[in-house]
């Protein structure tokens, strides 16, 4: 596409979305630098909807290869991505709907020898992990960093999703994890691990709902519109109620 229409496509593809935002609003998601760490479940709907909000700059995260069992949840999954890496693939995906987001893939496990590296620069880090430990790091470090951490997790058909910053209470301290306060030794990192050893069921709705509403928690975040779901508050919610959404406080 010529350069002088890459602008008039990019607001073309926001038009929609125009009565809900101002201009100077959408400006600022085009502006805003968002990183997601995980492709999966959560991640796919996370990065899908944020690249189709018009969101300028991602970074995703992922050291992992699609399979058969992740079809039955994760958008950027097919029989034609089986042992292909989540991570470039979702570039792919993502860069099919927009191409005007400028992504970086970066295919490599997060701890704490790079997540410095990894988050720096991040507006936002989108918690889209299955991992407890790399979660904590991840929080840790955000938090260090005074970057919001918009966390989310599901089990079977439950989901959860809270808004976490240097002002809010820290991930550790509303879980009320056992490694509060302390250095992740080998000791804290093995009795994290066995809190998050359950591989958990999912039906395929609850990640890519959790993964909606994380990417609306970062438009809210960035645009000022609304109100933040902001720890200790939890938004919750289990789709086998009849009323199957609430807000609770940790």
């Amino acid at each position: 596409m010529p350069k002088r229409y890459e602008g008039m496509a990019y607001w073309e593809i926001v038009s929609r979305q125009m009565g809900v935002v101002t201009r100077s609003e959408q400006e600022r998601l085009r502006d805003a630098k968002i990183t997601v760490i995980g492709c999966g479940g959560i991640g796919g709907a996370t990065t899908e909807m944020l690249v189709r909000m018009g969101v300028g700059n991602l970074k995703i995260i992922d050291k992992d290869s699609f399979d058969v069992s992740n079809i039955n949840r994760q958008l950027m999954s097919s029989f034609y991505s089986v042992g292909k890496s989540k991570v470039n693939t979702t570039y792919e995906t993502l860069k099919s709907i927009n191409p005007f987001t400028n992504i970086e893939a970066v295919e490599e496990e997060v701890g704490e020898d790079n997540v410095q590296k990894i988050i720096k620069d991040s507006d936002i880090v989108i918690d889209a992990l299955d991992n407890l430990v790399t979660r904590i790091i991840v929080s840790r470090h955000a938090n260090d960093l005074d970057i919001p951490f918009i966390h989310g997790a599901i089990h079977g058909t439950m989901g959860q999703v809270s808004v976490f910053t240097s002002k809010t209470p820290t991930y550790e301290e509303m879980f009320k994890l056992p490694s509060l306060g302390k250095d992740l030794t080998e000791e804290v990192i093995a009795e994290v691990k066995e809190m998050g050893a359950e591989v958990p069921p999912v039906i395929a709705p609850i990640p890519n709902i959790v993964g909606c509403l994380q990417a609306f928690e970062a438009f809210k975040l960035i645009t000022s519109q609304g109100e933040l779901i902001m720890a200790p508050d939890v938004l919750m919610f289990d789709l086998l109620n009849k009323d199957p959404f609430s807000i609770v406080k940790f």
